[in-house]
């Protein structure tokens, strides 16, 4: 096969790669997996007479190796027989799990934050009818290189009773996989990361530090950029001559 005809057709293998690539990336960490679950919650004060209240996280989310996106959905429930009143969710992140938005509720201020969280938002609820629940999807990011907890507590309009308490309960894995492209997550499993700056590359040599892909990528095009160019003035030169 002459040299021409292998470009034609790498050509279109190198462009449906990358478009693999896209479709993966953008999937990754868009949506919540498998049911949803109460694991790690618990009653802390006592609700009205009638009034049952509980939180569901979904049993596994995933993340997008890249951006450290991920989406999760925050219910909670009134599983008595009499309405709530009014009463508050509040959704809060800790350690490697940051809550950056949740849909229609307001960022807590910071000197507000439970104690050892990094992010949170409390989320205003009127009423919640006997039976019924109501679902909050939230924009979180996750360091893979960090365990991640998220918390929802249940409590009174103002705070000073707190009916269920879901978490702090982690997400994590226990089999990372840094080269795909997004890491699935489990509800309840302490994350194991793959080690110390999983973005970066292994050493090749006792005497090296790691090199952050980005620059590795950055200094890989310079040399090829260079190569290039010192390739074409030998040609040019070599045809003056």
């Amino acid at each position: 096969m002459s040299s021409r005809r292998t470009a034609m057709v790498a050509g279109p293998l190198v462009a449906a790669s990358f478009s693999a690539v896209l479709i993966l990336s953008g999937t990754a960490g868009a949506k919540d997996e498998g049911p949803a679950s109460s694991k790690g919650g618990k009653v802390v004060d006592d609700a009205p007479a009638g009034v049952k209240l509980t939180t569901l996280l979904p049993e596994k989310i995933s993340v997008d190796n890249g951006s450290e996106k991920t989406a999760i959905t925050a219910t909670v429930k009134n599983e008595g027989s009499k309405d709530s009143g009014k009463i508050r969710l509040l959704v809060v992140g800790f350690d490697g799990l940051v809550v950056k938005n949740v849909e229609g509720c307001s960022v807590i201020p910071e000197k507000s934050l439970p104690e050892g969280s990094n992010s949170g938002f409390s989320c205003p609820i009127d009423n919640l009818a006997a039976g019924k629940s109501k679902s909050y999807a939230v924009d979180a990011t996750y360091d893979l290189g960090k365990t991640g907890k998220i918390c929802l507590p249940v409590q009174t309009s103002d705070g000073k009773k707190t009916f269920w308490q879901q978490g702090p309960v982690p997400f994590g894995t226990t089999n990372p996989s840094p080269d795909a492209p997004a890491t699935p997550l489990l509800l309840g499993t302490d994350n194991k990361p793959a080690g110390p700056g999983g973005k970066e590359l292994p050493k090749t040599g006792p005497a090296r530090d790691l090199l952050p892909l980005g620059t590795a990528g950055a200094s890989l095009l310079a040399v090829g950029v260079a190569g290039m160019w010192w390739s074409q003035r030998r040609r040019t030169g070599q045809r003056e001559g």
